[in-house]
């Protein structure tokens, strides 16, 4: 909905970030691929859609994903860093045999429509708003459920789903 102008990377920052990421070593979680490797046109459509957009306030855990931070505060993420956790969790969802076993679950407004996308695309099961406590722990439940995967938005929001299936 509004123009993301003030969030633009600069055009000699955006040429250099993008020389950076296309120039350093090609996947390390890509096996060796050229089919899984990161190319050209990867990071054109995630810049493109502001994957490499940060927050002004970064996780001490975050900062190992942060490339730069702009003058502003907006902290720039490596999408090579962010390429390969891509492919990681891709390779964890596949080993799950039956879809039916993944969990998907976010209790943030922003994330919902997302999950609830994924579920329809692969047949997971989502649950988009509040988590009702005792959904992975209570059998009498009728939404209980026992996921072999779990995916979540946010750990902070969702970690009463965390602890339950834990």
């Amino acid at each position: 909905p509004g123009h993301r102008s003030s969030f633009a990377l600069s055009p000699h920052l955006a040429r250099s970030f993008f020389l950076t990421v296309t120039s350093e070593k090609r996947g390390t979680m890509s096996g060796g691929l050229d089919v899984l490797a990161l190319q050209d046109a990867d990071v054109s459509k995630m810049l493109s859609a502001g994957v490499h957009l940060g927050a002004s306030n970064a996780d001490f855990q975050m900062l190992q994903y942060v490339y730069k931070r702009k003058s502003d505060g907006t902290h720039i993420i490596n999408l090579k860093k962010t390429w390969e956790k891509l492919l990681l969790a891709a390779r964890i969802i596949v080993a799950v045999e039956n879809p039916a076993d993944v969990c998907v679950i976010s209790g943030k407004t922003h994330a919902q429509r997302a999950i609830l996308k994924f579920s329809t695309h692969t047949g997971a099961n989502p649950v988009a708003g509040r988590y009702t406590p005792g959904g992975f722990t209570n059998q009498i439940q009728k939404a209980f459920r026992e996921p072999r995967l779990l995916i979540i938005s946010d750990p902070r929001v969702d970690h009463q789903a965390i602890n339950e299936s834990s």
